[in-house]
């Protein structure tokens, strides 16, 4: 009975990783939409990206039940219940990284396709930075890796000052060309995006690191008092 029941612990926390990582996948493929449908710029590619978001609701609807369940059943102990908790926070992590995707693919439809605005093209950069974090986060959470979510968390400052330069570059641009004042705009609420893409792709892993040992991470450098508190 007891091996049954360790089996069947191991199926549920099985079954979480997978949905876990199946969030991740449709939450970076919908980053990656989202700027191929900023960059062309493709209307229609970005109301599919809108659309396909409620899978990712529906996923983290899922692990919510599944969590519970084997807390309810299971009743696991240290490491185990440090993943499961884990598992049911990143998953809202995860879906609300889904929300900054369609927030980006919601600007789209403003993006005017025939006076390019120059800056954009440095935002398919930032967005690669960016979801590379959250695949790299999770990563660590399906391998238990701590020390991979240190290194997600230490790339984040990166992810940072590429914000800070985009910002300086769109503010300029829009001082230099007041007829792009609001293109500009719809950018740096893009820019932004991205960037707090990153910040919750720190957050994951911070999950992951401390499921994994059991303490937190060291304070990391939130990038000065005028950051945004996480």
């Amino acid at each position: 009975m007891a091996d049954h029941t360790v089996k069947a612990f191991d199926a549920d926390i099985g079954q979480l990783r997978g949905m876990i990582s199946q969030m991740g996948g449709l939450a970076e493929d919908a980053i990656g939409q989202a700027m191929q449908a900023l960059a062309r710029p493709d209307p229609e590619l970005a109301a599919r990206v809108r659309a396909d978001d409620k899978a990712i609701d529906a996923i983290e609807a899922e692990v919510e039940r599944l969590a519970v369940r084997i807390i309810a059943l299971r009743a696991p102990m240290a490491v185990d219940l440090r993943e499961v908790v884990a598992a049911l926070k990143i998953a809202a992590v995860v879906e609300r990284i889904g929300d900054y995707a369609k927030n980006i693919a919601k600007r789209v439809p403003s993006i005017d396709g025939e006076h390019r605005i120059e800056p954009i093209s440095l935002l398919p950069a930032m967005a690669r930075m960016a979801s590379d974090m959250v695949r790299h986060a999770l990563d660590a959470f399906a391998a238990r890796d701590a020390e991979a979510a240190v290194r997600v968390v230490e790339s984040d400052a990166a992810l940072d000052d590429f914000y800070d330069s985009i910002f300086r570059t769109l503010v300029t641009y829009m001082v230099e060309n007041p007829r792009t004042i609001s293109q500009v705009a719809h950018l740096l609420f893009v820019a932004k995006n991205l960037e707090r893409i990153g910040d919750h792709a720190t957050n994951v892993a911070e999950m992951v690191y401390f499921a994994a040992t059991g303490t937190q991470m060291a304070d990391r450098d939130r990038g000065g008092p005028d950051k945004e508190t996480r």
